[in-house]
């Protein structure tokens, strides 16, 4: 490879290093840069705190297919509801004057045809509301004296 060119693309590792912020992207691409530059792959390796395999693999793909070669191909798992169903989900949830999260559930099976795997995601949709997840009361129990006798009993 000719030297301009080894210079190009090290100037386009640079340009692409200044105004990326993911830690893994920039360690390839600085294992990349270096390699180009001359550095040797066990040095680069001991620098980097990675494996001589490493750099030859993103040196590969940099050279196969430029900076995109050298991004994070995985974008995360696809979410259960869109944008705007999460919206309306939250204005149900405030307009709502007793519930519980079994309602939620059902809510959510019947109009969005979605069951979340953990009831951590369930909580995040009423804490987005201003709901408790706790189940709510119609109304406060000191001002129902019967509720409270029953509720020392027990």
């Amino acid at each position: 490879m000719e030297s301009s060119e080894i210079e190009k693309q090290i100037q386009e590792l640079d340009d692409w290093t200044k105004t990326n912020i993911d830690s893994r992207e920039l360690k390839r691409a600085l294992g990349v840069k270096l390699a180009l530059q001359g550095w040797a792959y066990r040095a680069i390796a001991k620098g980097l705190n990675v494996s001589s395999s490493f750099i030859s693999k993103w040196r590969k793909r940099f050279k196969e297919a430029g900076i995109a070669g050298l991004r994070l191909s995985y974008k995360g798992a696809k979410s259960y509801l869109t944008e705007k169903q999460r919206q309306e989900v939250i204005n149900w949830l405030r307009a709502q004057e007793y519930w519980d999260l079994s309602e939620l559930e059902s809510y959510l099976i019947k109009q969005y045809d979605v069951v979340f795997k953990s009831p951590k995601s369930y909580y995040e949709l009423l804490k987005e509301a201003r709901k408790t997840w706790q189940k709510a009361q119609k109304k406060h129990p000191s001002k129902d004296p019967e509720l409270v006798k029953k509720k020392l009993k027990s």
